[in-house]
């Protein structure tokens, strides 16, 4: 299992040789530097931890800055961690960068959703409010009813209602690698990904090659 942490920088288009217009995302992935290996013997499962993003050390706090300082890594912000089917393949202070994906592999990107505070139903989940004619006229965004009164006589649970939306936790599934440039770090996927400019994203393999979806977490 392959995986990266890195940046969004933004959407664009390139063309490919057919001609044809691709919408791409930019991300600006590495390097990043292996800082623990997990394995079965002694945590039960195999994964690793990877480090991003250099930092002053006096960004750090002391224990994530002495886990680190006792490998020789330098100080890094960010500390994630990737299953992987065999940690054995890795060693702390091995670097990761883009070079590990190739145009054409399929990918997992997780990131965090634009937050966009609290919501009513009909941007929430596209309600279409009610009528606009027969004298109403402050109904138009009103979700409307929410329930029955004699049974079950609650509003029950998981009823789409307005609240906070966005500022989650979301993986898109299976985009394409279009494009890769290890002299700059970046790899280019068809497609958007979750969050914001410069937001943090996580680019893993496929989990489920064919399956394309977004799933919240």
């Amino acid at each position: 299992m392959k995986g990266i942490l890195g940046r969004k920088i933004g959407m664009t288009r390139i063309f490919n040789e057919k001609g044809e217009v691709v919408p791409v995302t930019v991300i600006q992935a590495g390097p990043c530097y292996v800082t623990q290996v997990k394995r079965t013997e002694t945590d039960g499962y195999e994964a690793i931890q990877v480090g991003f993003e250099e930092v002053h050390p006096n960004r750090l706090n002391k224990p994530r800055l002495g886990h680190l300082k006792k490998h020789g890594l330098p100080a890094l912000r960010i500390l994630r961690e990737f299953r992987v089917e065999d940690a054995s393949q890795y060693e702390v202070g091995q670097v990761l960068t883009v070079e590990m994906f190739q145009p054409g592999d399929l990918v997992d990107v997780t990131g965090t959703s634009k937050g966009r505070g609290f919501q009513g139903g009909v941007k929430r989940y596209g309600f279409g409010g009610g009528p606009k004619t027969h004298g109403q006229s402050d109904r138009w965004r009103a979700p409307g009813s929410i329930g029955a009164g004699t049974f079950p006589g609650r509003v029950l649970p998981g009823t789409r209602m307005a609240g906070r939306m966005g500022n989650r936790r979301v993986t898109v599934q299976n985009l394409e690698v279009v494009r890769v440039d290890p002299e700059h770090n970046l790899i280019l996927v068809k497609g958007a990904v979750p969050g914001h400019k410069k937001g943090l994203v996580m680019i893993r393999q496929a989990v489920r090659p064919g399956k394309r979806g977004k799933r919240k977490e």
